[in-house]
């Protein structure tokens, strides 16, 4: 199908919300895709740090493909062994304490609406605590989170009655929390959407000691960062803390369309049964995948932190570049001038990337790149700078 043939159909026929589509994209394998052209484009963004085992892994096609021909979709009135192992093997991953419970959904944005239920049910009637450039989902209720003005305002009043501090601001923090009425802060210990900026080691840990003191859950948003992708399986482990809730989803499933909640000891009991649900969560595929991707990701660990060290390292040498951030492989590259054009420049010479703020190219490949495919971005930066 020609470009033009393709953009008439989509635009006839799919909901504008994401404007013109950069390609048509027909085919994937490991870290490279094929448009519609025949072209090949290594992709350096993963789905939006989805696809944390590249395209078309064998170990979760064989096990959906496995799992689709023995039990499809059964709904949540039975359960089924992939469901139980999953769970088992989460709370297993993020080391949580007797009592933790896992709930298997089908997205990052469901996840956080169910840590928001949690925390209304902890404190009914209580307000959230955000930080500014945070990003939790656009669904109403994970949007009552999400920093940016003109995500929320058009569909104002917000479910959340969420405040906002500035990240890594602990007077404020314990300001706000002080003020009374704290059902819970939402934090992402890097924010994604943001630019991807790690918040400070004192500030996550004041977080948990401030939301102790003042009675509101701590709630994690891992769903960019969890599933390995800063070479550990939660990005918030390294700062020695032990949070109420975590939220998962994206890279978990390798693709395939899964998320979880972990409720932390008592944390695990404050949804009651009939007081949420969902149809799809923790059907045997979706949980096939995520245990396929858990098996995988487990011994990958060591090489995602050591590739992205590296890695930031080489490209803060890059003329141009004033400022890279990240762990493992979530980078952020901060340039001296507008990310967009470069990032259709990259697109141009066959890289995908994200122009994810004005200024900042967000880079979320899979676990399995290569050092060459790293290198031939470095080169392709420094060309394109110049």
């Amino acid at each position: 199908m020609t470009e033009t043939t393709w953009q008439t159909q989509y635009a006839q026929s799919y909901m504008g919300i994401f404007g013109t589509p950069q390609l048509e994209l027909v085919r994937g394998e490991g870290t490279r895709v094929w448009d519609a052209n025949g072209a090949e484009y290594l992709d350096l963004l993963g789905g939006i740090a989805v696809n944390s085992l590249g395209h078309a892994h064998p170990a979760v096609v064989a096990a959906v493909s496995e799992q689709l021909g023995t039990l499809g979709h059964i709904s949540n009135l039975f359960t089924s062994p992939p469901q139980v192992a999953l769970a088992r093997r989460l709370l297993e991953l993020a080391g949580a304490p007797e009592g933790s419970r896992a709930l298997l959904v089908n997205s990052g944005s469901e996840a956080n609406e169910t840590a928001l239920k949690m925390a209304l049910s902890h404190r009914p009637g209580g307000r959230m605590v955000a930080l500014e450039g945070a990003f939790h989902g656009r669904t109403l209720g994970a949007l009552s989170l999400t920093w940016k003005p003109t995500y929320r305002e058009p569909f104002a009043p917000m479910t959340g009655n969420a405040s906002f501090v500035p990240p890594n601001d602990v007077a404020a923090l314990e300001s706000e929390l002080a003020s009374g009425g704290v059902a819970a802060l939402f934090i992402e210990v890097i924010q994604g959407e943001a630019g991807i900026y790690p918040l400070s080691d004192e500030f996550v840990q004041a977080a948990r000691e401030l939301t102790e003191r003042h009675g509101a859950l701590l709630v994690i948003d891992e769903v960019q960062t969890g599933a390995g992708r800063t070479g550990e399986w939660l990005a918030h482990t390294r700062y020695g803390i032990t949070p109420d809730v975590v939220t998962l989803a994206k890279g978990m499933g390798g693709g395939f369309p899964v998320g979880a909640v972990i409720g932390y000891g008592a944390a695990a009991s404050l949804l009651s049964p009939g007081q949420h649900g969902n149809t799809f969560g923790g059907n045997p595929p979706a949980a096939a995948a995520a245990l396929a991707v858990a098996r995988e990701v487990e011994g990958l660990l060591g090489r995602v932190a050591e590739v992205g060290e590296r890695w930031r390292e080489d490209l803060r040498a890059v003329p141009g570049v004033v400022d890279v951030r990240g762990r493992g492989l979530l980078i952020g590259v901060e340039l001296d001038r507008p990310s967009a054009p470069i990032q259709a420049a990259l697109l141009s010479a066959g890289i995908i990337t994200n122009s994810v703020n004005p200024t900042t190219l967000r880079l979320a490949p899979s676990y399995l790149i290569s050092d060459d495919d790293a290198d031939r971005f470095t080169r392709a930066l420094t060309s394109v700078l110049a």
